[in-house]
């Protein structure tokens, strides 16, 4: 295609975007339920403009696939040996971006799972990977269950989800709206959740909880499918997983109804320009009081360093992250700022 070609299909579909939403409040449903759709609940949420969104989205399409930024990030190497051997240590593994293998009570799971080069619909333009999987997907352990956070292509890729339903034959988990997606590649075992409710799955309780961001794959489905995060319960230790989301008081609720948690893996990536991204994405510091409202033990930052989805420098976020923690008394001991690839126990 030429370029002309691909600028024109991307305008497109961001101005035909714009037309496809939810529509209004649904009679007798949760306040976040929309007629064919979802909407967030914190009133206080300020939305750019339209024409801000579009120049930011163009400019960011043209600037990624035509003028990419490079990242030379440490990595640990990791062959999963390791990770298949275990059977019941709790372990949390950084595959890249918001895609984390967490093993609990001898239970693999994987959230946002995203092994493909670029985050975009199209093999020609978009987000493309500045750092490659910190683990092999040939050398994962067996995975059982797959946490899907939202349907964005950073975070849903059909070429993973296909690669793992074929060779692991996981349970997806996902936010309202999922089920009808995933049937259209063949896919079956899956299991969707509104905010709030859970599901037992091998033993462990996986909790799907608020969240305030947006999603969106096509011309006609802004909105159409929920947002969340995920709290995970095993016999003696429990996990939050923040997904995408912007930083409201929500997170106090979570904490008290579901905390504490031993380990907390939250967004810091893709907060500038801030008239973007303060609506759908936290600030390290923002991420720091999740930690605080949710009652973390340990920090493991996610969203970040792997695809290059804003203005902020690549490895600037947790640099922001150890600065601010510093200055909460937080160490080291506490937040954890993996490299690509690397294994801890918690």
């Amino acid at each position: 295609m030429q370029v002309t070609g691909a600028c024109a299909v991307v305008l497109a579909l961001v101005f035909a975007a714009a037309c496809a939403r939810a529509g209004g409040p649904k009679v007798g449903a949760p306040s976040h339920h929309r007629e064919g759709g979802f909407a967030n609940t914190n009133p206080a949420i300020v939305r750019p403009g339209f024409w801000i969104r579009t120049t930011f989205f163009v400019s960011r399409v043209w600037s990624s696939t035509f003028s990419p930024r490079h990242a030379d990030l440490p990595r640990v190497p990791n062959d999963g040996r390791s990770l298949r051997d275990n059977r019941d240590a709790a372990t949390v593994t950084w595959v890249g971006h918001s895609t984390l293998l967490l093993q609990l009570d001898g239970v693999n799971v994987l959230t946002d799972p995203q092994w493909s080069d670029r985050a975009s619909p199209f093999s020609f333009a978009g987000p493309r990977r500045v750092s490659p999987p910190g683990l092999a997907f040939d050398d994962l352990p067996p995975i059982h269950v797959v946490l899907i956070s939202h349907d964005h292509y950073d975070h849903l890729d059909v070429a993973t989800v296909r690669l793992l339903a074929a060779r692991h034959r996981p349970r997806f988990l996902a936010p309202l709206g999922f089920r009808a997606w995933f049937a259209t590649l063949g896919i079956t075992d899956v299991e969707e959740l509104d905010w709030w409710q859970s599901r037992s799955e091998r033993g462990l309780e996986f909790t799907c909880v608020p969240a305030q961001h947006f999603s969106g794959r096509t011309l006609w489905d802004r909105n159409r499918r929920l947002w969340a995060g995920f709290t995970i319960a095993g016999r003696t230790k429990r996990v939050f997983f923040s997904g995408d989301t912007a930083y409201y008081d929500v997170f106090k609720e979570i904490g008290a109804r579901l905390g504490p948690f031993d380990l907390a893996a939250i967004a810091i990536g893709a907060y500038l320009p801030a008239k973007i991204m303060k609506p759908s994405h936290t600030t390290p510091e923002e991420a720091l009081r999740i930690f605080s409202d949710v009652r973390g033990e340990r920090f493991v930052p996610i969203h970040w360093g792997t695809f290059d989805l804003a203005e902020e420098p690549i490895a600037e976020p947790p640099e922001r992250l150890a600065a601010a923690a510093r200055s909460l008394g937080l160490g080291p001991d506490r937040v954890w700022i993996l490299k690509h690839g690397e294994t801890r126990r918690w």
